[in-house]
């Protein structure tokens, strides 16, 4: 019955989507404008471009509503804009076939609508608000309709901005409200967009942008679903930090992050969940996190490369806290071959604890997109694992985009837990004695259909290691996912 809704809810997304589209086609392009791509944080987007334009004539249907004058000269003015994404999830033997009550196959619909206004005062004031619906289908699978998956309507952002230039061409904005973070490659603060719920925090940042470097200092308040009710934040879980980006002294052909991101997480006495727990240690959280990222192209070849490292102080309870990560990708581009293959190979590696409670050396990998990295089905997380990662992506026909991904998955102390992408734990660390968790393979079709239409086809299979056979149910996982995706 789910898997029938679920069809039945993508051809209806479809005929309207496709209706859309055919009357976007029949816009006469007179005038057609440089207008910005869009974003996944929407905010980020500025359509001040169609600025004395005829918005009727651009060469998009959508144009007449994205920049909106509301005086005279047109320095006040609002856009308007939205997202609509459906995707089926088709699981079997989903977390290995555990627990052994509860259902392992099942297939389900889940719906997101994203809605937003973007009001802009001169160049200095602006307010910037965007509500969310996500809904599930009936989900047969254990924890049912998850946090991940259901918040009927929400505020995701709403906050408003008050910016000044300043000398030598400096830029300085102040920040203030709800808003999704995203730092570099977000493998510690992302707004998660895979969830269906996305992530987004309450709290103040300062942006300063000076020529090439842009410098973020923040603090913020995570901002918890409640699948039924009007999400509000707390202080039982904190981030704060600065996160600087940008290019390399003396040259531009190397790009840098530097950033330093703290935690204080009191879960436990706001909302009667337990402390944060590693491996027996148990308490109260306080965390810092300092690392950097350099990222660019080896000059005058066809090489790419990215390298990320982080280290981790601080103390949970009476633990104290020692932790790192590392991971590193290297690529190569054949820009003379039908399709620009790109070869890649990667390594990641997250420390883990050595024994059950005392000091901490588990990674905690705070607020991160943990799905685009360490496997689709999610089953792994930045916590306590090696995993070695080859990759090939090519244009496959046209427009259409088609990646193979690998993982060949550890853990990195035998004393640990396999934690996944959430941070929970799958398998506790003393439930096993071998450090092979397993391999997964990862198959994907991204397909833009135009600047607004989307669709991803994907297909990921886990095959079982040695320490999932020890640790009880351990049957392969396969996962089947289709989405459609509405931008504008």
């Amino acid at each position: 019955m789910n898997g029938r809704r679920s069809v039945i809810g993508l051809i209806a997304l479809l005929g309207v989507m496709v209706s859309t589209a055919m009357l976007a086609a029949s816009v006469r392009a007179e005038e057609l404008a440089q207008r910005p791509s869009f974003q996944d944080i929407r905010y980020q987007e500025n359509w001040s471009v169609l600025t004395g334009k005829d918005r009727f004539y651009s060469g998009d249907v959508f144009d007449p509503i994205k920049y909106v004058p509301l005086n005279e000269d047109g320095s006040v003015w609002v856009s308007f804009g939205g997202q609509i994404r459906e995707r089926v999830e088709i699981w079997e033997d989903f977390n290995f076939g555990a627990p052994v009550a509860a259902d392992h196959d099942d297939a389900f619909l889940l719906s997101r609508f994203r809605m937003h206004g973007d009001l802009r005062v001169g160049e200095h004031v602006r307010v910037f608000l965007e509500g969310k619906s996500s809904f599930a289908t009936d989900r047969g699978l254990v924890g049912g309709r998850r946090l991940v998956d259901t918040d009927e309507i929400d505020l995701q952002n709403g906050f408003v901005d008050l910016s000044l230039r300043m000398f030598e061409g400096g830029h300085f904005t102040l920040r203030a409200g709800r808003q999704e973070m995203a730092f570099g490659r977000q493998r510690l603060v992302s707004p998660l967009d895979w969830a269906n719920t996305r992530r987004t925090f309450d709290g103040v940042s300062g942006i300063f942008k000076l020529q090439n470097w842009t410098v973020t200092g923040f603090w913020m308040l995570l901002v918890p679903v409640q699948k039924y009710q009007f999400n509000t934040s707390h202080l039982s879980t904190q981030l704060y930090g600065i996160y600087a980006t940008g290019k390399a002294p003396l040259t531009d052909a190397i790009s840098v992050d530097l950033y330093w991101l703290g935690l204080r997480s009191n879960v436990g006495a706001f909302i009667g969940t337990p402390f944060a727990q590693y491996n027996g240690t148990v308490g109260r959280e306080h965390r810092h996190t300092l690392g950097g990222r350099l990222w660019g192209k080896i000059d005058r070849t066809a090489f790419d490369y990215e390298v990320e490292g982080a280290f981790q102080i601080g103390r949970v309870g009476e633990g104290r806290v020692d932790a790192f990560m590392i991971t590193g990708q290297l690529g190569y581009t054949f820009a003379e071959f039908a399709g620009v293959p790109r070869l890649q190979l990667g390594l990641d590696y997250a420390s883990g604890d050595d024994k059950a409670g005392g000091n901490v050396h588990t990674f905690n990998q705070l607020f991160p997109l943990g799905h685009a990295y360490l496997g689709y089905i999610d089953t792994v997380g930045r916590q306590n694992i090696i995993d070695v990662n080859p990759g090939l992506s090519f244009q496959a026909f046209k427009k259409l985009v088609a990646s193979l991904e690998g993982h060949l998955f550890w853990r990195a102390d035998t004393h640990d837990a396999l934690y996944n992408a959430n941070g929970n734990v799958v398998r506790a660390g003393a439930a096993g004695t071998s450090s092979e968790i397993g391999s997964e393979v990862d198959l994907l079709f991204k397909y833009p259909f135009d600047r607004h239409l989307l669709g991803l086809l994907g297909y990921s299979h886990f095959f079982s290691g040695e320490f999932i056979k020890q640790s009880g149910p351990s049957k392969d996982i396969d996962f089947t996912y289709l989405t459609l995706q509405y931008t504008f």
